[in-house]
Protein backbone atom coordinates (compact mmCIF):
# COMPACT_ATOMS: atom_id res chain seq x y z
CA UNK A 1 0.00 0.00 0.00
CA UNK A 2 0.91 3.08 -1.17
CA UNK A 3 1.49 5.73 1.82
CA UNK A 4 1.46 9.52 1.02
CA UNK A 5 2.85 11.76 3.85
CA UNK A 6 1.12 15.42 4.09
CA UNK A 7 2.48 18.02 6.02
CA UNK A 8 -0.02 19.65 7.93
CA UNK A 9 1.14 23.78 8.01
CA UNK A 10 1.13 25.34 11.19
CA UNK A 11 -1.21 27.86 12.59
CA UNK A 12 0.19 30.29 14.46
CA UNK A 13 -1.83 30.70 17.75
CA UNK A 14 -4.54 33.81 17.97
CA UNK A 15 -2.83 36.70 19.67
CA UNK A 16 -4.19 37.13 22.85
CA UNK A 17 -5.70 40.60 23.52
CA UNK A 18 -3.10 43.10 25.08
CA UNK A 19 -3.98 43.63 28.87
CA UNK A 20 -6.01 46.65 29.82
CA UNK A 21 -4.60 48.90 32.15
CA UNK A 22 -6.09 49.09 35.05
CA UNK A 23 -8.41 52.42 35.17
CA UNK A 24 -6.97 55.13 37.89
CA UNK A 25 -8.28 57.65 39.71
CA UNK A 26 -6.24 60.80 37.13
CA UNK A 27 -8.52 58.91 34.64
CA UNK A 28 -11.56 59.54 36.16
CA UNK A 29 -10.53 62.72 36.83
CA UNK A 30 -9.83 63.63 32.77
CA UNK A 31 -13.71 61.89 31.45
CA UNK A 32 -15.61 64.00 34.54
CA UNK A 33 -13.18 67.30 34.08
CA UNK A 34 -12.48 67.77 37.42
CA UNK A 35 -9.42 67.20 39.83
CA UNK A 36 -8.08 64.13 41.12
CA UNK A 37 -8.93 65.70 44.92
CA UNK A 38 -12.27 66.14 43.76
CA UNK A 39 -12.81 62.57 42.31
CA UNK A 40 -11.39 61.45 45.67
CA UNK A 41 -13.83 63.46 47.94
CA UNK A 42 -16.81 62.28 45.65
CA UNK A 43 -15.73 58.63 45.61
CA UNK A 44 -14.76 58.29 49.35
CA UNK A 45 -17.90 60.25 50.22
CA UNK A 46 -16.39 63.15 52.14
CA UNK A 47 -18.53 65.16 53.78
CA UNK A 48 -16.37 68.05 55.12
CA UNK A 49 -16.08 69.03 51.17
CA UNK A 50 -19.11 70.29 49.95
CA UNK A 51 -19.39 69.03 46.24
CA UNK A 52 -22.16 70.18 43.85
CA UNK A 53 -24.81 67.41 42.56
CA UNK A 54 -23.99 67.94 39.17
CA UNK A 55 -20.27 67.12 39.83
CA UNK A 56 -21.03 63.88 41.79
CA UNK A 57 -22.93 62.66 39.19
CA UNK A 58 -20.06 63.25 36.75
CA UNK A 59 -17.89 61.90 38.94
CA UNK A 60 -19.92 58.69 39.69
CA UNK A 61 -20.79 57.89 35.61
CA UNK A 62 -17.05 58.62 34.76
CA UNK A 63 -15.90 56.00 37.22
CA UNK A 64 -18.88 53.66 36.26
CA UNK A 65 -17.74 54.34 32.07
CA UNK A 66 -14.13 53.40 32.88
CA UNK A 67 -14.86 50.54 35.63
CA UNK A 68 -12.83 52.39 38.22
CA UNK A 69 -13.39 50.95 42.23
CA UNK A 70 -11.37 52.51 44.41
CA UNK A 71 -7.97 50.57 46.17
CA UNK A 72 -9.24 49.41 49.68
CA UNK A 73 -6.06 48.83 50.87
CA UNK A 74 -4.53 52.61 49.61
CA UNK A 75 -7.47 54.62 51.13
CA UNK A 76 -6.68 52.74 54.61
CA UNK A 77 -2.78 53.51 54.12
CA UNK A 78 -3.78 56.92 53.47
CA UNK A 79 -6.30 57.27 56.36
CA UNK A 80 -4.08 55.03 58.51
CA UNK A 81 -6.77 52.17 59.08
CA UNK A 82 -9.51 50.23 57.24
CA UNK A 83 -12.82 51.07 56.76
CA UNK A 84 -13.67 47.43 57.67
CA UNK A 85 -16.22 46.53 59.80
CA UNK A 86 -16.03 42.61 60.97
CA UNK A 87 -19.39 41.11 61.71
CA UNK A 88 -18.95 37.30 62.87
CA UNK A 89 -21.89 35.44 61.12
CA UNK A 90 -24.08 33.95 63.36
CA UNK A 91 -23.29 30.74 64.58
CA UNK A 92 -27.00 29.83 65.79
CA UNK A 93 -30.29 30.29 64.25
CA UNK A 94 -31.52 33.57 63.62
CA UNK A 95 -34.84 35.07 63.05
CA UNK A 96 -36.26 37.35 60.63
CA UNK A 97 -36.20 39.98 62.91
CA UNK A 98 -32.32 40.03 63.77
CA UNK A 99 -31.90 39.75 59.78
CA UNK A 100 -34.40 42.94 59.09
CA UNK A 101 -31.76 44.58 61.98
CA UNK A 102 -28.61 43.58 60.57
CA UNK A 103 -29.54 44.31 56.76
CA UNK A 104 -30.40 47.96 58.49
CA UNK A 105 -27.30 48.19 60.09
CA UNK A 106 -25.08 47.18 57.23
CA UNK A 107 -27.19 50.41 54.67
CA UNK A 108 -26.25 52.73 57.77
CA UNK A 109 -22.80 51.86 57.97
CA UNK A 110 -22.05 51.58 54.17
CA UNK A 111 -24.19 55.29 53.93
CA UNK A 112 -20.69 55.95 56.28
CA UNK A 113 -18.63 55.43 54.01
CA UNK A 114 -17.51 51.75 55.75
CA UNK A 115 -17.58 48.66 54.20
CA UNK A 116 -19.39 45.44 56.10
CA UNK A 117 -18.20 41.85 56.15
CA UNK A 118 -19.36 38.57 58.02
CA UNK A 119 -16.53 36.82 58.73
CA UNK A 120 -17.69 32.77 59.09
CA UNK A 121 -16.16 31.69 62.38
CA UNK A 122 -17.12 27.81 62.34
CA UNK A 123 -15.38 25.74 65.12
CA UNK A 124 -13.91 28.98 66.48
CA UNK A 125 -15.39 30.54 69.76
CA UNK A 126 -14.43 33.33 72.36
CA UNK A 127 -11.09 34.72 72.16
CA UNK A 128 -9.54 32.08 69.54
CA UNK A 129 -12.14 33.63 67.45
CA UNK A 130 -11.02 37.15 68.13
CA UNK A 131 -7.61 36.33 66.81
CA UNK A 132 -9.26 35.01 63.40
CA UNK A 133 -11.17 38.03 63.30
CA UNK A 134 -7.92 40.38 64.33
CA UNK A 135 -5.98 38.96 60.64
CA UNK A 136 -8.50 40.80 58.78
CA UNK A 137 -7.13 44.45 60.60
CA UNK A 138 -10.79 45.54 61.10
CA UNK A 139 -11.33 49.03 61.87
CA UNK A 140 -14.68 48.10 64.01
CA UNK A 141 -15.88 44.32 65.12
CA UNK A 142 -19.45 43.75 65.97
CA UNK A 143 -20.07 40.98 68.13
CA UNK A 144 -23.94 39.76 68.52
CA UNK A 145 -24.36 37.11 71.59
CA UNK A 146 -21.86 35.86 74.07
CA UNK A 147 -18.71 34.47 74.20
CA UNK A 148 -16.54 37.04 73.95
CA UNK A 149 -13.95 38.02 76.83
CA UNK A 150 -11.75 41.19 77.97
CA UNK A 151 -8.76 39.21 76.28
CA UNK A 152 -10.59 39.19 73.06
CA UNK A 153 -11.50 42.48 72.91
CA UNK A 154 -7.50 43.60 74.03
CA UNK A 155 -6.43 41.36 71.05
CA UNK A 156 -8.55 43.48 68.70
CA UNK A 157 -7.33 46.40 69.55
CA UNK A 158 -3.95 45.55 69.30
CA UNK A 159 -4.36 44.78 65.73
CA UNK A 160 -5.57 48.05 65.19
CA UNK A 161 -9.63 47.81 66.10
CA UNK A 162 -11.07 51.07 67.34
CA UNK A 163 -14.77 50.29 68.47
CA UNK A 164 -15.51 46.65 69.53
CA UNK A 165 -18.87 46.47 70.39
CA UNK A 166 -21.01 43.85 71.94
CA UNK A 167 -24.80 42.48 71.44
CA UNK A 168 -25.58 40.75 74.66
CA UNK A 169 -27.09 40.36 78.16
CA UNK A 170 -23.73 41.40 79.47
CA UNK A 171 -21.21 44.27 79.08
CA UNK A 172 -17.37 42.90 78.47
CA UNK A 173 -14.64 44.98 79.77
CA UNK A 174 -13.38 47.59 77.03
CA UNK A 175 -15.93 47.00 75.15
CA UNK A 176 -18.68 49.40 73.89
CA UNK A 177 -22.05 47.35 75.03
CA UNK A 178 -25.87 47.17 73.77
CA UNK A 179 -26.99 45.14 76.49
CA UNK A 180 -30.28 42.85 75.90
CA UNK A 181 -32.68 42.43 78.27
CA UNK A 182 -34.22 38.96 77.55
CA UNK A 183 -35.73 38.12 80.86
CA UNK A 184 -38.31 41.30 80.53
CA UNK A 185 -39.16 39.67 77.72
CA UNK A 186 -40.68 36.48 79.44
CA UNK A 187 -41.35 38.95 81.80
CA UNK A 188 -44.17 40.16 79.76
CA UNK A 189 -45.41 37.31 78.67
CA UNK A 190 -45.88 35.57 81.92
CA UNK A 191 -47.74 38.61 83.43
CA UNK A 192 -49.97 39.06 80.34
CA UNK A 193 -51.01 35.23 80.86
CA UNK A 194 -51.31 35.54 84.37
CA UNK A 195 -53.69 39.26 83.74
CA UNK A 196 -55.60 36.39 81.38
CA UNK A 197 -56.58 33.93 84.24
CA UNK A 198 -54.09 31.63 83.78
CA UNK A 199 -52.15 29.73 86.13
CA UNK A 200 -50.54 26.77 84.89
CA UNK A 201 -48.21 28.05 82.51
CA UNK A 202 -45.72 26.06 79.95
CA UNK A 203 -42.40 27.98 79.25
CA UNK A 204 -41.37 26.72 75.30
CA UNK A 205 -37.32 26.93 75.52
CA UNK A 206 -35.75 25.87 72.19
CA UNK A 207 -33.46 22.47 72.11
CA UNK A 208 -31.29 24.00 69.42
CA UNK A 209 -27.63 24.62 70.69
CA UNK A 210 -26.41 28.54 71.08
CA UNK A 211 -29.59 29.74 71.84
CA UNK A 212 -29.31 29.40 75.81
CA UNK A 213 -28.15 33.52 76.12
CA UNK A 214 -31.44 34.32 75.00
CA UNK A 215 -34.20 31.66 75.71
CA UNK A 216 -33.29 31.21 79.33
CA UNK A 217 -33.21 34.39 80.26
CA UNK A 218 -36.82 34.62 79.05
CA UNK A 219 -37.82 31.42 81.19
CA UNK A 220 -36.34 33.42 84.14
CA UNK A 221 -38.48 36.24 83.39
CA UNK A 222 -41.45 34.49 83.45
CA UNK A 223 -40.50 32.77 86.43
CA UNK A 224 -39.94 36.65 87.95
CA UNK A 225 -43.24 37.69 86.84
CA UNK A 226 -45.16 34.52 88.66
CA UNK A 227 -43.00 34.75 91.76
CA UNK A 228 -45.64 34.61 94.74
CA UNK A 229 -48.43 33.92 93.14
CA UNK A 230 -50.71 30.69 92.63
CA UNK A 231 -48.92 29.71 89.36
CA UNK A 232 -47.22 27.57 88.34
CA UNK A 233 -44.18 27.29 85.93
CA UNK A 234 -43.16 24.06 83.07
CA UNK A 235 -40.10 23.92 81.03
CA UNK A 236 -40.72 22.38 77.79
CA UNK A 237 -38.17 21.69 75.61
CA UNK A 238 -38.79 21.91 72.31
CA UNK A 239 -36.93 20.91 68.66
CA UNK A 240 -38.08 23.43 65.76
CA UNK A 241 -39.71 20.62 63.89
CA UNK A 242 -42.71 19.35 62.94
CA UNK A 243 -42.24 16.05 64.49
CA UNK A 244 -40.95 17.67 67.78
CA UNK A 245 -43.80 19.74 67.69
CA UNK A 246 -46.31 17.06 67.31
CA UNK A 247 -44.85 14.79 70.09
CA UNK A 248 -44.84 17.89 72.62
CA UNK A 249 -48.84 18.74 71.33
CA UNK A 250 -50.13 14.59 72.00
CA UNK A 251 -48.89 14.34 75.72
CA UNK A 252 -50.31 17.86 75.93
CA UNK A 253 -53.13 17.63 78.02
CA UNK A 254 -51.76 15.12 80.17
CA UNK A 255 -49.29 18.08 81.18
CA UNK A 256 -52.29 19.83 82.33
CA UNK A 257 -51.41 23.46 81.57
CA UNK A 258 -53.80 26.00 80.31
CA UNK A 259 -51.25 28.76 78.84
CA UNK A 260 -47.67 28.89 77.36
CA UNK A 261 -45.05 30.93 76.66
CA UNK A 262 -43.20 30.05 73.13
CA UNK A 263 -39.64 31.33 72.67
CA UNK A 264 -40.10 33.33 70.15
CA UNK A 265 -43.22 33.31 67.17
CA UNK A 266 -41.62 31.03 65.02
CA UNK A 267 -41.51 28.32 68.07
CA UNK A 268 -45.17 29.77 68.82
CA UNK A 269 -46.58 29.01 65.29
CA UNK A 270 -44.77 25.37 65.24
CA UNK A 271 -47.06 24.19 68.79
CA UNK A 272 -50.24 25.86 67.70
CA UNK A 273 -50.91 23.98 64.34
CA UNK A 274 -49.35 21.08 66.33
CA UNK A 275 -52.11 21.79 69.25
CA UNK A 276 -54.80 22.47 66.56
CA UNK A 277 -54.16 18.92 64.57
CA UNK A 278 -54.65 17.96 68.48
CA UNK A 279 -57.70 19.26 68.86
CA UNK A 280 -56.43 21.53 71.47
CA UNK A 281 -58.39 24.66 70.99
CA UNK A 282 -56.15 27.64 71.19
CA UNK A 283 -57.34 29.75 73.57
CA UNK A 284 -60.01 28.29 74.78
CA UNK A 285 -58.45 25.31 76.92
CA UNK A 286 -54.73 26.89 76.25
CA UNK A 287 -53.74 30.37 75.26
CA UNK A 288 -50.40 30.57 73.65
CA UNK A 289 -48.32 33.83 73.42
CA UNK A 290 -44.70 34.05 71.35
CA UNK A 291 -42.52 37.07 70.80
CA UNK A 292 -40.98 39.29 67.77
CA UNK A 293 -44.09 40.23 66.59
CA UNK A 294 -43.54 38.83 63.26
CA UNK A 295 -46.26 39.39 60.16
CA UNK A 296 -47.35 35.87 59.77
CA UNK A 297 -48.49 35.64 63.35
CA UNK A 298 -51.33 38.77 62.18
CA UNK A 299 -52.44 35.78 59.34
CA UNK A 300 -52.51 32.70 61.85
CA UNK A 301 -56.43 31.98 62.87
CA UNK A 302 -56.46 32.49 65.69
CA UNK A 303 -54.54 36.01 65.42
CA UNK A 304 -51.29 35.35 67.81
CA UNK A 305 -50.34 37.56 70.40
CA UNK A 306 -47.18 38.29 71.05
CA UNK A 307 -44.51 40.16 72.80
CA UNK A 308 -43.40 43.10 70.65
CA UNK A 309 -39.33 43.60 70.66
CA UNK A 310 -37.96 47.06 70.19
CA UNK A 311 -34.49 46.94 68.93
CA UNK A 312 -31.68 48.95 68.28
CA UNK A 313 -32.11 51.35 65.45
CA UNK A 314 -29.60 50.40 62.85
CA UNK A 315 -28.57 54.07 62.27
CA UNK A 316 -28.41 54.59 65.64
CA UNK A 317 -25.86 51.83 66.13
CA UNK A 318 -23.87 52.78 63.03
CA UNK A 319 -23.57 56.04 64.13
CA UNK A 320 -21.99 54.02 67.83
CA UNK A 321 -19.65 52.81 65.82
CA UNK A 322 -18.32 55.60 63.89
CA UNK A 323 -18.30 57.86 67.16
CA UNK A 324 -15.97 55.57 68.54
CA UNK A 325 -13.85 54.95 65.73
CA UNK A 326 -12.87 58.80 65.99
CA UNK A 327 -12.59 58.95 69.49
CA UNK A 328 -10.94 55.66 69.99
CA UNK A 329 -9.91 56.17 73.82
CA UNK A 330 -13.09 57.35 74.37
CA UNK A 331 -14.90 55.57 77.72
CA UNK A 332 -17.06 52.27 76.30
CA UNK A 333 -20.68 53.56 75.94
CA UNK A 334 -23.60 51.06 77.53
CA UNK A 335 -26.90 51.18 76.09
CA UNK A 336 -29.84 49.04 77.38
CA UNK A 337 -32.06 47.97 74.40
CA UNK A 338 -34.82 45.76 73.59
CA UNK A 339 -37.67 47.24 74.66
CA UNK A 340 -40.85 44.69 75.11
CA UNK A 341 -44.22 45.09 75.37
CA UNK A 342 -47.21 43.04 74.62
CA UNK A 343 -49.58 42.48 71.48
CA UNK A 344 -52.70 41.37 72.83
CA UNK A 345 -54.79 38.91 69.99
CA UNK A 346 -56.75 36.12 69.85
CA UNK A 347 -54.71 33.19 70.56
CA UNK A 348 -54.33 34.37 74.45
Amino acid sequence: MRHVMVQIPKTPAPASPAPRSVPTSADVARLAGVSRATVSYVLNNTSAVRISEPTRRRVHEAAKELGYVPHAAARSLRAGHSRLVLMPAPTIPVGQLYGQFINELQWALSRLDYTVVQHGSVGLHGDEAARAWAELRPVAVLVPGAGLGPKGVAVLKRSGARAVVTLGPESVEGAHALLMDHEAVGRCAGAHLYERGRRRIGVVVPEEAGLEAFSLPRLEGVRNALRGTDATVTHLPLAHTEEAGARLAARWRDLGLDAVFAYNDEYAMLLMRALQDQGVDVPGETALIGADDLMIGRLLRPRLSTVHLELPSGRDLAELVDRAVRDPGAVPETHKVLGATVVHRESS
